[in-house]
Formats: C-alpha cells, structure tokens, sequence
C-alpha cells in the first residue's frame, strides 16, 4: 500500500485503457489541468452520483479547460456500458490491476462490517498544466464534490 501522493509532488504518469477504447496517456494532457479521480465500481450508487455530478459540470470545467479522467479497476466493457447508461461526457480509464491506483495511494485496505479487503478508496487529484498535484481529496464525499472541485480549479487559475 503506497503512501498518497501529496500536493506539490510530479502526479505519476501512466497509459490506460478507455471507455471509448483508446488509450489514455495522463503526460499528453500537459498544459491543461486534469480532474483525476478514483472511485470503487461501476454502476453503484454513489460513483454513478459521483459521475454524474462531472457530467453535469461539464460547461464549468471547460471554462477552466479541465479535463476529467475517471479510474476504477473495473473494465473497458463495463465503463462502456456504465458510460452509455448514464451519457457520461469524459473517458473512464480502467485499471484492471490496480497499478495507477497504488502508484497514486488510492488502493487501500478497506473495512465493510468488520470485513477487510483492498480496494480503491474514492479520492480526487487535481492536477496543474504543468502535471503537478495541486490538490488532493482523500475521503471524498460524493454530495457536494464537484463544487470543492470546481472552487479548487478557480483557485488554481488565480495563481
């Protein structure tokens, strides 16, 4: 279990695979900020909130010339389908072998009902042009984030 990576810091660079079948590779979106973030499954309650409200936000995001990447360990055929159902407008990047999500320090153990396992804990990364970490949320709450992200990209703009 690798630590977070901490505000400050080079975000790591990866190449993933995506909903829409190509690959992702986070050091070409250089010069733009990146809404990095990680949620547990597909088609669950909270992560398709969570989607969503990215979805929705979508003018506002662009006005900061954001671009968002969502990353769970589920696969390109599930995205695809989770993608289509809810008109999701941003890829879903699948990290089927948890590499991104440990090198990030988002692959946690987790404990549901006295039961532990690993799995990724929902968490942000707001990423500057210059691929830095601006700001990470590590227990993300669902109601509300895109807002917290939202006034983040602002303040990253004012700098």
């Amino acid at each position: 279990m690798a630590d977070w990576v901490e505000p400050g810091k080079k975000a790591p660079d990866f190449t993933l695979p995506a909903d829409d079948g190509s690959k992702v590779k986070l050091s070409s979106l250089r010069g733009q900020p990146v809404v990095l973030y990680f949620y547990p499954r597909d088609n669950t309650p909270g992560c398709t909130r969570e989607a969503c409200a990215f979805r929705d936000r979508r003018s506002a995001l662009s006005k900061h010339k954001a671009k968002v990447l969502g990353i769970s360990t589920d696969s390109v055929a599930s995205h695809e389908k989770f993608r289509d159902k809810f008109k999701l407008n941003f890829p879903l990047l699948a990290d089927v072998e948890h590499s991104v999500a440990e090198k990030y320090g988002a692959w946690r153990e987790k404990n549901m009902y006295g039961k532990k396992s690993m799995g990724i804990q929902r968490s942000t990364f707001l990423i500057d042009a210059d691929g830095k970490v601006a700001r990470v949320w590590k227990k993300v709450k669902v109601d509300g984030h895109d807002a917290e992200v939202l006034e983040a990209l602002k303040e990253l703009h004012e700098e």
